[in-house]
């Protein structure tokens, strides 16, 4: 089972995207398991995650986290704002099944 989780500032925010990414899984049939983690979290979560997406909000944080997750030979990528915005899940899906696909 794949592992995504979203990052934000309080992980509050991403959970409804979550919640419309698991719909889009489900609709797939796809097994993965989809967390919203706070920024402050981030280290502890790589470990344990296949892939993180970040929230607007946390955009900035981007090269650093790509730096520390490229260490594990894990991908970290910011969610496109208007997806993000719009609550696209199957599109935030999207964006992370094609980051596991590209991971070595």
């Amino acid at each position: 089972m794949k592992k995504i989780f979203l990052c934000c500032s309080a992980g509050m925010s991403t959970s409804m995207l979550v919640k419309k990414m698991e719909q889009a899984a489900v609709e797939r049939g796809l097994e993965v398991k989809i967390a919203a983690i706070a920024m402050s979290n981030f280290s502890d979560a790589i470990e344990k995650y296949d892939v993180c997406l970040l929230g607007p909000q946390v955009k900035f944080k981007l090269a650093d986290f790509q730096a520390e997750a490229a260490r594990l030979n894990k991908r970290v990528e910011a969610i496109d704002p208007m997806a993000y915005g719009m609550m696209k899940g199957e599109q935030v899906l999207d964006q992370a099944l094609s980051l596991l696909e590209s991971t070595v």
